[in-house]
């Protein structure tokens, strides 16, 4: 069985639903299974509703989806912080050719998500992972008037759903690197 971790950090809950229909999307692939984990948070009176991630979950990963909501047009600093404590795995190349993918949410269509979807992407091909996006061929991206990009899975909105462009493009996103990870094992 094929472990893929879909880590993501969320604030309001919009990029945590994006990571869990990313991890419907890997189950449909056989032999495949997601593990959902989360990055500490700075201020402790939130309350992580998935495991903490460790860095042993990286290593024993066959692929990795990662998630954040737009800060500034970048990642959420604890996510960031997460990835600067991984120099001894970026060291041993433990992360090299592991397929990648990433998503995020903005409160606004114009939030910063392309840019937040490029730096999430940085550390991945620092660690030599393999990252990808999503591909014109699939019909969603052409029709969506909210989320998703060719960079990866992205929701809009304070709205407490995602719309069926949005949980589409995660779940094709979702299964794309599951078969990436069962082509490269």
């Amino acid at each position: 069985m094929a472990k893929l971790l879909v880590l993501y950090y969320s604030r309001h809950g919009k990029t945590r639903l994006l990571a869990r229909q990313i991890a419907r999307g890997i189950e449909t692939v056989a032999e495949c299974e997601a593990k959902l984990a989360t990055v500490a948070e700075f201020d402790v009176s939130n309350q992580a509703t998935d495991p903490i991630v460790t860095k042993q979950d990286l290593r024993e990963c066959a692929g990795l989806a990662m998630g954040s909501p737009v800060w500034f047009g970048n990642m959420a600093a604890p996510l960031k912080h997460f990835w600067d404590q991984t120099s001894d795995i970026w060291v041993k190349g433990e992360l090299i050719d592991k397929p990648a993918c990433v998503f995020t949410s903005s409160s606004s269509l114009h939030g910063g998500q392309e840019t937040n979807l490029q730096s999430m992407m940085l550390p991945l091909f620092h660690h030599g992972m393999l990252v990808m996006g999503i591909p014109y061929s699939e019909p969603a991206l052409h029709d969506t008037q909210s989320g998703g990009t060719p960079y990866g899975a992205s929701a809009v909105g304070d709205s407490a759903q995602l719309t069926t462009h949005e949980s589409e493009l995660a779940q094709r996103l979702g299964a794309r690197l599951a078969h990436a990870a069962m082509g490269l094992k």
